[in-house]
């Protein structure tokens, strides 16, 4: 119909834990489990839940992801209310700021805890939508410290290889520059030489040519 025009309303819920989704804890330490969420039209009344659910080998069927902290979210000029909890769970975000932060930490981690960390988020104003971010933890009992000796060591053979190859390409070019000259001057050598004699051979000649005719 002339002047009706319609327009697609697209809803625009996003969570994210950041670059990467993998954490790694050491032993009985506290780890920070991040996530924001976003979304263009607001929201009110936005329910967060953590899920916990390992992802070790278990026999079917596979357990329901664990929630370990739920929070309920007024509006964007209001900070989480906490619905539940597990006690060793504690919010560290805030959602009155730029970021919506909806950030965990859980302390005293154990090598249990190690696995998948599902951070989801549902906004009433947006039609209920859902979506959900994931994070995995690895629980360690030593942190390694990265050896950068094997590195140095491979850098510093790269670069006197690359300074022996530098040194040679000089050394190979004074080599051949002194042997042109050397060759040039022989060169000068031989051609002088050769004018030399001509020039003799010749004044001989006219000499000789010069002489009377011998008498018959």
């Amino acid at each position: 119909l002339p002047g009706l025009h319609v327009f697609a309303i697209t809803f625009a819920l996003e969570v994210s834990v950041g670059k990467t989704n993998t954490v790694m804890a050491l032993n009985n330490s506290n780890v920070l489990l991040p996530c924001v969420f976003s979304t263009c039209i607001g929201f009110q009344d936005l329910v967060f839940t953590w899920y916990f659910n390992s992802t070790e080998l278990v026999a079917d069927p596979a357990p329901l992801p664990l929630q370990i902290y739920q929070g309920k979210i007024k509006n964007k000029a209001s900070e989480p209310t906490v619905i539940s909890h597990n006690p060793r769970v504690e919010f560290v975000g805030s959602t009155t700021k730029k970021d919506n932060n909806i950030s965990i930490v859980l302390n005293s981690v154990e090598f249990s805890d190690a696995g998948k960390y599902t951070c989801k988020v549902k906004n009433p104003r947006e039609k209920n939508a859902e979506t959900n971010a994931t994070i995995f933890l690895t629980v360690v009992h030593k942190m390694v410290e990265t050896d950068n000796t094997v590195t140095l060591i491979i850098v510093g053979v790269v670069g006197g290889l690359i300074g022996l190859l530098i040194l040679f390409m000089l050394i190979k070019r004074v080599v051949l520059f002194i042997i042109k000259k050397t060759q040039d001057g022989k060169k000068e050598c031989l051609v002088s030489s050769s004018g030399n004699d001509n020039t003799e051979n010749g004044l001989a000649g006219s000499k000789a040519e010069q002489k009377a005719p011998p008498k018959a």
